[in-house]
């Protein structure tokens, strides 16, 4: 069997949707440039779709288009390496999962524990948001809420005391053990993310004397909070920007 063919009857062998580059097929050095050049050519006929260089997948057709890729499919590098993860999504794209936005974005937010600059991948520009803690996947969720609350300004379509509210709806969902581990990760952030978060541990009747030890007992924190929601905040010193 020649190299293409063997190389079609893998691609044929992969889920549409699934993303695959040169490295998925196990080739000699020699054919590589040739492998590469088929994947063009497909590509270019219409047999696969390209996402960026290197990386391609095959199309599936519905009754509403051509049917794309997971978001998370289209930045799996980024996400896991040798079977190890090494970032995470988060932002608006798995706010919407949280009960906290309804509103449909085209730019990706990867948690990661390495600065990078944005990129483009198919039709989303790909963000990056440094995550000073080790990522593993019970912390995944932990994260995002953290994340939430570091972000609490910008979610878009929700405003910030609703967004409180709704994460405060997540953090008494979580057991006595996520909720110790929440205040640990939750060190790692800055200030503010550290003040919000202990204010609604406090108000929920969690663990948060950690956070509360960490700040600085002058420094005070502008946030767009309403007290009504959250009862705690003066005593976080967290005050609502003057209008």
């Amino acid at each position: 069997m020649s190299v293409a063919s063997q190389i079609r009857q893998a691609i044929s062998g992969f889920p549409a949707g699934y993303i695959f580059t040169l490295s998925d097929f196990s080739v000699a050095p020699e054919n590589e440039l040739a492998v590469a050049k088929l994947l063009s050519r497909m590509a270019a006929s219409g047999d696969l779709q390209k996402v960026s260089k290197g990386k391609y997948y095959k199309p599936k057709q519905t009754a509403f288009g051509l049917l794309k890729p997971p978001s998370a499919e289209l930045v799996k590098d980024f996400l896991e390496k040798d079977g190890r993860i090494i970032g995470y999504l988060t932002g608006n794209t798995v706010f919407s999962e949280m009960g906290l936005s309804s509103q449909i974005t085209s730019t990706l937010l990867i948690g990661s524990n390495k600065y990078r600059n944005p990129l483009q991948r198919g039709d989303y520009k790909v963000s990056f948001l440094y995550q000073a803690n080790k990522i593993t996947e019970d912390r995944i969720p932990l994260l995002r809420i953290l994340d939430a609350i570091k972000l609490i300004r910008n979610i878009p379509g929700t405003a910030p005391s609703d967004a409180c509210k709704t994460i405060m709806g997540l953090i008494g969902n979580l057991t006595g053990q996520q909720a110790e581990e929440l205040e640990s990760l939750a060190l790692a952030y800055t200030s503010y993310v550290r003040a919000l978060t202990g204010a609604m541990l406090e108000y929920l009747g969690l663990p948060c004397e950690k956070l509360r030890a960490s700040l600085n007992g002058t420094s005070r924190y502008q946030l767009p909070v309403s007290q009504a929601i959250l009862p705690t905040t003066k005593q976080w010193r967290i005050y609502e920007p003057a209008r």
